[in-house]
């Protein structure tokens, strides 16, 4: 288990917010409206708003012609919101539980929740300056935390395996950085999961941090390769470089074992080829008109397993190539992994064989 202690001499513990670790309280309560939640907030929080996205629009609007109605509207729908969760949640707490709130900037919306709960008997926490100072903390934490960590990048072309390797390094109990799953997109054109969307840029910060601050800085974190950007989310400059400075276990697999993963991974895909040569349109500059040509005769002849072969072995291989090369430099050759089956199972033994030569 990581070791909350390690970490304590960079700027990502919350004591830098005046404030214990949050896995120590026994409720966050996130008093800003569901919208302003739905984009951000602390990890584990619960939005218990003082007022709703339409109440929060009628306050907002009466305040800009007469302060004293919308404050008297405010409260009154504050208290009514606020006396909705005394029963139900609220009452679940004994008194020693201590309970953290926050709004916006820290203010009313906080200071509403906080009195009524220590009226009630608990101690409270609230951030000072609400979220945007918790935002502030987590940008700064981004951009130091990184440096303090050792990496280890599987590097490779795609379909080779890097992501069911970290999954199974996980299983067998190593840290392991998962940016693709964080940011809910596999990477590239064709990184989008049917009917899931991206978090927003601040929700993944503050995922990303999260997990950061949970890995034992004596132990090496291991990370698939990544470009600046996964779909829509910008990874921090200071993890990036990071990443671009560790040492690459480049992992090579046999091209059917790559076309069946493939298969397996994007099946939308293989049950709608065309919708899959309509996303590479983009690409017609990079490989020409003919190709493209070629990819769509596959498709409606569903020949699958070719078009992902050609695919992978025209676009994605001298692409990765050339981006790896590009970033590590010598060094994407200097450590190679041979995986004859991606399978689930039959990757326990060379990854335990590689985090062997690792730890050394």
């Amino acid at each position: 288990m990581p070791d909350p202690d390690l970490n304590a001499g960079v700027l990502v513990h919350p004591t830098q917010l005046g404030l214990r670790e949050f896995a120590s309280y026994a409720l966050i309560i996130d008093a800003r409206s569901p919208h302003e939640y739905a984009e951000d907030h602390v990890p584990g929080a619960v939005n218990l708003p003082v007022v709703d996205d339409a109440e929060y629009a009628e306050v907002g609007t009466r305040h800009r012609t007469d302060t004293h109605a919308a404050y008297l509207i405010g409260v009154e729908y504050s208290l009514r919101n606020i006396a909705a969760q005394i029963k139900p949640l609220i009452s679940k707490y004994s008194a020693k539980d201590c309970f953290l709130v926050y709004c916006f900037r820290g203010g009313k919306r906080s200071r509403l929740w906080a009195d009524n709960l220590r009226t009630i008997g608990f101690e409270v926490d609230v951030i000072a300056g609400g979220w945007k100072a918790y935002r502030q903390w987590v940008r700064t934490g981004l951009q130091e935390l990184p440096k303090s960590l050792s990496f280890r990048v599987l590097c490779g072309p795609t379909g080779c395996g890097k992501t069911r390797m970290l999954h199974e390094l996980e299983r067998q109990g190593h840290q392991v950085l998962e940016l693709e799953g964080l940011a809910c997109h596999r990477g590239s054109l064709l990184g989008d999961l049917p009917g899931v969307q991206q978090p927003s840029q601040k929700s993944f910060d503050s995922g990303l941090l999260d997990r950061l601050r949970r890995f034992d800085r004596r132990a090496p974190v291991w990370l698939e390769a990544e470009s600046k950007k996964i779909g829509n989310l910008q990874l921090p400059e200071s993890l990036f470089e990071a990443m671009h400075n560790s040492p690459v276990v480049n992992v090579v697999a046999p091209m059917p074992a790559r076309v069946k993963l493939w298969r397996e991974d994007y099946p939308h895909f293989a049950a709608d080829p065309e919708s899959m040569v309509r996303k590479l349109e983009p690409l017609k500059p990079l490989v020409g008109k003919e190709t493209l040509a070629l990819w769509m005769l596959l498709a409606t002849t569903g020949r699958v397993d070719e078009l992902f072969e050609s695919v992978m072995t025209r676009h994605y291989d001298p692409c990765y190539a050339r981006s790896n090369r590009r970033s590590y430099g010598q060094r994407f050759e200097e450590q190679r992994i041979e995986l004859e089956s991606l399978d689930g199972d039959a990757l326990g033994a060379p990854v335990r064989q590689l985090a062997a030569s690792v730890m050394g």
